[in-house]
């Protein structure tokens, strides 16, 4: 006979951990299986360059979603702190600065790259989503509204601007200026391959996403790394009494026979009984495991680097490397440079200037770096390439691999007074402290279908069918199999919402 527990969780990412730890809390008995030898996914820090004491967020790096109410009902000791600096896009020798604290210097920025006529439609702008981002952030933690009692939330302003129309209409109406345009857009396109103007609401869903986290809209920096905020929940789930097995690959689940079977590390095979089975990976994979063929093929649209430098690169505009890297750098992020990028991956080629969007770490919390590269002044640099979609690295990985990065650092380089490459660091073996991730990579080493940091395309917040209203937006047409990952609704992002979820819903099964 074999073991029965009350919940057999798939897949060891955050939001796994996070229901484990609710339900092993609640008295459940739970077993997380988790295929690595580690736990915590894509919320991993990492010293990703031989011999340099630098722990870089590998793969997610932010945190805008996760409600402090989660932090708080499992205890978690994470630190998040807000940037000051909100943006920086370079615009020839000129940029365009938002400073979050000093409304007289964004308002001169915006005049000194041409957009002065853009900074009342900006603040209201912000005023809007933020208000926006209030009134919904707090039901993510509740059962879903329905989309009638969700559109009576947002307002009919905001529901035909930001739901029925495209968010590139919304944006064109709203700001003159292409640069501005742009960088409020990219909050609607990374990690989501589509256009500004498309219709079926994609872009629409990735803005929401984007500008409700907290409550407020901000991306904050986790002290320590994203694995610090993996460390906290396995803390979590451990000290409740989950139990956590690595190297354990999920091979079946058999929700009428409640079972599910694994292999470990040495081939041998189990199997374990399960009141319930929370998926928490991937839509597309939990198919797999049930024997089915995937609903959906999702494809992710980004390239990932992570460097170390031993400084800041200067800038054409001759800003402070300091200010300018403080929040997200913009890399040739107009609105006509994001289309232009757009169409040329659409018709199967590398964009010939990539828009990036570039974040360094370090500033905010040099915890991340051992004290000698502390003392030295090393820097560690985050850019995340848009419009780089899963299609364009199928047939030759490699080669496409070391052409998306070649362009990548070409479109960097072309805001630059200096190359970036000549400020890299070296590891022990004399090679330089870049490690580059394209969709092809994500799924192969975090399991992410095509490469989808999201799992799948996102979905409305609340109910979009009537038989959703009042559930968790994790269940499945399986009564025992809840999907507890970021392709549950409400997924996407680091923040617990699913996991959470997943664990309220077995929670309230009679």
């Amino acid at each position: 006979m074999h073991a029965t527990y009350d919940a057999v969780i798939v897949g060891g990412g955050h939001n796994g951990l996070t229901a484990a730890a609710y339900l092993a809390r609640a008295g459940r008995t739970v077993l997380l299986l988790e295929r690595a030898d580690h736990v915590g996914g894509a919320t991993l820090s990492a010293r990703a360059f031989p011999g340099v004491d630098a722990n870089v967020s590998r793969y997610s790096y932010l945190v805008s979603l996760m409600p402090r109410q989660v932090r708080d009902e499992l205890g978690l000791r994470v630190e998040l702190r807000r940037r000051r600096i909100s943006s920086y896009t370079p615009q020839g020798d000129r940029g365009l600065l938002v400073d979050t604290a000093d409304d007289d210097a964004t308002a001169a920025s915006f005049a000194d790259v041409g957009a002065g006529g853009d900074v009342a439609a900006w603040r209201a702008f912000g005023a809007r989503t933020g208000a926006l981002a209030a009134r919904l952030f707090p039901t993510m933690t509740q059962p879903l509204l329905s989309a009638a009692d969700a559109r009576r939330l947002l307002g009919d302003d905001d529901w035909r601007d930001l739901v029925d129309r495209p968010i590139g209409e919304l944006v064109d109406a709203t700001f003159s200026s292409d640069l501005v345009r742009g960088v409020v857009l990219t909050d609607a396109l990374i990690g989501t391959f589509a256009r500004a103007h498309e219709t079926g609401g994609r872009p629409n869903r990735c803005f929401l996403y984007h500008v409700i986290g907290g409550g407020t809209g901000d991306w904050d920096v986790p002290v320590g790394g994203m694995g610090a905020v993996a460390g906290a929940l396995e803390t979590a789930a451990r000290q409740a009494g989950a139990e956590l097995l690595t190297s354990a690959d999920v091979t079946a689940i058999e929700p009428g026979d409640a079972e599910v079977a694994w292999t470990d590390a040495d081939g041998g095979e189990h199997r374990v009984g399960a009141r319930h089975v929370l998926a928490a990976c991937a839509p597309a994979v939990l198919d797999r495991l049930l024997g089915r063929a995937p609903a959906e093929a999702p494809e992710g649209a980004q390239l990932k680097l992570n460097m170390l430098l031993t400084r800041l690169p200067r800038l054409r505009s001759g800003i402070d490397p300091r200010t300018a890297f403080a929040g997200t750098f913009h890399v040739r992020e107009s609105a006509t440079e994001l289309e232009t990028a757009y169409r040329q991956a659409a018709a199967g080629r590398i964009p010939d200037v990539p828009p990036v969007e570039t974040y360094c770490h370090s500033l905010t919390d040099d915890s991340i770096l051992g004290p000698g590269l502390r003392a030295t002044g090393h820097q560690t640099l985050t850019a995340f390439g848009l419009h780089m979609p899963a299609r364009l690295f199928v047939g030759d990985p490699d080669t496409a691999r070391a052409a998306a990065l070649a362009a990548t650092l070409r479109s960097m380089d072309s805001v630059l007074a200096e190359p970036l490459e000549d400020c890299l660091a070296h590891d022990e073996d004399g090679r330089p402290c870049l490690e580059v991730r394209s969709p092809v990579d994500l799924e192969a080493e975090v399991g992410l279908p095509g490469g989808h940091i999201f799992h799948r395309d996102l979905a409305w917040p609340w109910a979009e069918r009537d038989d959703e209203v009042g559930t968790w937006g994790v269940e499945t047409a399986d009564r025992r199999v809840l999907l507890a990952g970021a392709g549950a609704r409400r997924g996407g992002g680091v923040s617990g919402i699913p996991g959470r979820a997943a664990a309220m819903a077995v929670l309230g099964t009679v």
